[in-house]
């Protein structure tokens, strides 16, 4: 039997487990396994760092997925799916989840037919982000509940379980992981695959349609099932105790179980894998069984604050562990209630973009022209680290275009015709095209230069498809490609120009120079495949030929 196979209510399953081979995978390989073997209607997402091979390995499981142009749409594709009777799969990062928080705000008013399933992989450390945003806020907030897996196992359980979750109180469920989830590796034993039930639209108007008439009623409802799950989950949700040791009692949720279990080998250990609604009840009994008992979590301090608001008796975690990963040496510092923190490692090799990247052309440029750039997310980020350090902002996916908008607006005209909003054309597609319908509808008096670096594919998140591309998220050729440039111009923009910044790099200087001297609203795509896009084809169509 697996470790932390999670017990489930009989009238929740009904089903005989039955185990079958073990691999050895990631945590998001074990989703992908899930998905296959719950029978997945659909799975539709953005890649984004930790979370993205998700949706690849699924689609090579024959799984069908799809690319979608950001989370927002992915989402609702996936409540689409679920409104059908389908069983739904929606991935994303953290950040994405910002993204699709209108929709998903709505939906568990809404609920579904079907089964709907977020992965919202968070990224504590900030090893390829922004910011350290804790998902865990997001179910609480929008009443979805969440659960949250400490390894590969519980990855592939939990996800299974998710899916019985949602169609047995028709809301859509979140599963929590983390960038050590999704990427470290353990054994796995899958069980048998199920026959979900065929898709079929059974019109519900009042449950579907949320005018205020039906929302408050929605709402209502929304509460009552959230108390049912709570019941459920104080009574038998997911939830395992290593019994150990009678002086200390930890309290854990996801990757901070395993880290916690090296970390105090004498300790009880309570995995809480339903973390909203939380099992207050079940956590108030285990921890008055203990002189001690601590809470171990990374990021927020949402499992110490809901349980300190219950009158639960615990230790309140020290504030320099809300920062950062957790690991097994931070944990015991933790509970040894240290506060100061060992230096950190010599910092290794900073990143740069790759020698012969297209974008380094680009780089170049815009620091001889001396711009202001409002840059944005994607692997030309880099443009901010030496040699070039040519980026003067960077918020998130599509900011470049109305960062470089306002900066505009603001400055006198001196410095105003400096500023060069730079994106890339995944991120353009994503976010940018309202950025562009802003610039035309408040033209800025110096107009405005907004540059897509477009290298044909998703480079920094492992060379994933758009809509730009032509291809779909199994690389097979789309029925249409989507024209970064014809788009442009039929929303308007007064100049758009084409230009290989590899080959044409005078050209690319002098078109960016007389659009910032000109009053117009210039679009200009510095167009040159990746080369690590063209490499991996290349090996493609080798391996075709045999």
């Amino acid at each position: 039997m697996p470790r932390y196979l999670p017990r489930l209510a009989p009238g929740l399953s009904g089903r005989v487990f039955i185990m079958q081979e073990r691999k050895l995978l990631s945590g998001n390989e074990a989703v992908a396994l899930a998905a296959l073997h719950v029978g997945l209607t659909r799975g539709a997402g953005y890649p984004g760092t930790p979370s993205t091979e998700i949706l690849e390995n699924a689609a090579r499981l024959g799984v069908p997925c799809q690319w979608s142009p950001n989370e927002k749409v992915a989402l609702e594709v996936a409540l689409g799916v679920a409104f059908a009777g389908g069983r739904a799969l929606m991935t994303t990062k953290h950040v994405g989840v910002n993204v699709a928080a209108d929709p998903l705000f709505t939906a568990t008013y809404t609920g579904v037919s079907g089964a709907l399933v977020i992965v919202a992989c968070d990224d504590p450390g900030l090893a390829s982000s922004q910011n350290e945003q804790d998902s865990r806020r997001y179910a609480e907030a929008a009443g979805a509940p969440m659960l949250e897996p400490c390894d590969s196992q519980q990855a592939y359980d939990y996800a299974r379980l998710a899916f019985q979750v949602s169609e047995r109180w028709g809301l859509p469920v979140i599963l929590r992981m983390t960038t050590r989830v999704c990427h470290s590796k353990t054994i796995v034993r899958s069980r048998a695959p199920e026959v979900p039930r065929a898709p079929s639209y059974v019109q519900d108007i009042p449950a579907r349609v949320m005018i205020p008439g039906y929302a408050r009623t929605a709402h209502r409802r929304l509460r009552a099932k959230l108390a049912e799950i709570a019941a459920w989950n104080e009574a038998e949700g997911p939830v395992t105790v290593h019994a150990r040791g009678a002086d200390l009692g930890i309290v854990a949720d996801g990757i901070c179980v395993c880290h916690a279990l090296e970390a105090a080998p004498g300790a009880t250990v309570m995995a809480v894998g339903m973390i909203y609604p939380l099992p207050v009840e079940r956590i108030r009994a285990f921890a008055s069984r203990f002189p001690r008992c601590a809470v171990v979590e990374e990021g927020d301090p949402v499992l110490s604050r809901a349980l300190l608001a219950a009158g639960v008796r615990i230790e309140p975690r020290p504030e320099p562990y809300r920062f950062g990963e957790l690991d097994v040496d931070r944990v015991r510092r933790l509970l040894a209630g240290e506060t100061a923190e060992p230096p950190p490692p010599p910092p290794g090799k900073p990143p740069q973009l790759c020698p012969g990247c297209p974008h380094r052309t680009s780089f170049d440029i815009l620091k001889r022209l001396g711009c202001i750039v409002a840059g944005d997310i994607g692997c030309y980020t880099l443009g901010v680290m030496p040699p070039f350090q040519t980026m003067d902002t960077c918020v998130c996916m599509g900011a470049s275009i109305g960062v470089g908008l306002g900066l505009r607006h603001a400055l006198p005209p001196e410095q105003a015709r400096r500023v060069v909003s730079v994106i890339g054309d995944s991120t353009f597609i994503h976010s940018g095209l309202t950025g562009v319908a802003d610039m035309v509808y408040n033209r800025p008096p110096t107009g405005h230069v907004v540059l897509i670096l477009d290298n044909a594919t998703t480079a920094m998140t492992g060379l994933q498809e758009h809509p730009g591309t032509g291809r779909l998220l199994d690389h097979r050729p789309a029925a249409k490609t989507l024209s970064i440039e014809e788009t442009c111009r039929a929303m308007g923009v007064d100049r758009v120009t084409i230009v290989d910044p590899t080959r044409d790099a005078a050209g690319l200087e002098k078109a960016l120079a007389d659009s910032m001297a000109s009053d117009d609203l210039t679009v200009i795509v510095a167009r040159r495949p990746c080369i690590l896009a063209v490499s991996r084809e290349a090996k493609a169509a080798k391996a075709a030929k045999g």
